[in-house]
């Protein structure tokens, strides 16, 4: 391959990956939590417990949890998608793919994020912060997605989305701009950590700043964890993969530089090391996001094209992420949660199961 032919087909999605790499790390810097410049799962769990859906760590003396905070980085991939989406005339309003069976897996998705800590987003921004237990949530990871491709390849569908009117295709990025207005305005009835996680942020303008951008590229380069994956193995196309490993190293790049690099399995920050339930985790965010047809990040970018279908998606993930903290499912640094947490994998295994398999149509030949 020639050196223009490589540039053409490696050149955005390698400087998108270098681009993500060098944010998640910028972002940490500037006051996000350690190995948490950008977590689309923990971001959405964090606005969940904003607007009151779930109040994990709670004290009255203070009158807030400790991850509830309105995460400007959500709003930024959103917007910068939406933003670059009617430049380039993309914007298409579309949706009514099976969006209660969407809503339904993308609750699992997060459950399942939550028992690993972390979206396959933070799963490799953890790997280059020196995180063993993110490669043991990468093994889950890829056997998830491994199930997935399964079904895919005998048919699986959840039917065509269908062109909607521009207003539909408009509400979720809207809804992005009145939390935006929300976290400007802070009113008393959204409610802001003041201890743990949700108290550690970068500032706003610099975290909307350095997450529009991310989202004007994620929406060029159709950056998605699953989609490396699943494409590699399907077509033997690693385009999107390299993505995802010039990431790791542009992280392990900044922590290096920074002194952040602290290999280990014990002791990780936001992370725990009971080995199986990271596995497990991670197995059913693979599984759950190839039926969904990507990650919890290229959801948001979907859902910022226009994408009802994905904005249905996003809502099930914070609506996951309320159950998860709420029935005590939710891991913490401590190892996993307290509530039934075996019997939720389980189900959402099962339910995975039931819609890949009902959900099988018939090839043609």
């Amino acid at each position: 391959m020639s050196k223009e032919s490589f540039i053409k087909r490696y050149g955005l999605l390698i400087g998108t990956g270098l681009a993500v790499g060098a944010a998640a790390v910028l972002l940490t810097y500037l006051g996000n939590p350690a190995n948490m410049g950008f977590c689309i799962a923990c971001f959405l769990r964090d606005i969940a417990g904003a607007l009151d859906l779930q109040r994990a760590g709670f004290s009255a003396e203070v009158n807030s949890g400790i991850v509830q905070y309105i995460r400007p980085e959500i709003i930024g991939l959103v917007l910068g998608a939406t933003a670059i989406a009617f430049v380039k005339k993309e914007f298409r309003s579309k949706g009514g793919s099976s969006p209660m069976l969407r809503f339904v897996i993308a609750v699992f998705v997060m459950i399942g994020a939550l028992v690993f800590l972390g979206c396959p987003l933070r799963m490799v921004i953890r790997i280059g912060g020196g995180d063993g237990n993110a490669l043991v949530g990468l093994v889950g990871f890829v056997l998830g997605i491994l199930i997935g491709i399964q079904f895919l390849t005998r048919g699986f569908s959840l039917r065509r989305a269908h062109p909607q009117s521009i207003a539909e295709g408009l509400t979720f990025p809207a809804l992005m701009l009145v939390l935006l207005i929300l976290r400007a305005a802070r009113p008393d009835f959204i409610f802001f950590s003041r201890t743990g996680p949700g108290s550690m942020a970068a500032p706003l303008l610099a975290a909307l700043a350095v997450s529009l951008l991310v989202g004007v590229l994620a929406q060029r380069s159709r950056l998605c964890m699953v989609g490396g994956i699943r494409d590699a193995v399907l077509f033997r196309d690693f385009r999107l993969l390299s993505a995802f490993a010039v990431i790791i190293l542009a992280v392990l790049a900044g922590n290096l530089a920074l002194n952040q690099f602290h290999p280990s399995f014990a002791g990780q920050p936001i992370a725990h090391s009971e080995w199986l339930w990271n596995l497990l985790g991670m197995t059913l965010v693979g599984w759950g996001s190839v039926l969904l047809g990507g990650c919890p990040l290229r959801q948001l970018i979907l859902a910022g094209e226009g994408n009802t279908d994905s904005a249905v998606t996003v809502t099930g993930f914070i609506v996951g992420a309320a159950i998860a903290h709420n029935l005590g499912l939710a891991s913490s640094g401590d190892g996993i949660g307290k509530g039934p947490v075996a019997l939720a994998v389980t189900v959402g295994f099962i339910v995975l199961a039931v819609i890949s398999v009902a959900n099988v149509q018939k090839l043609e030949g």
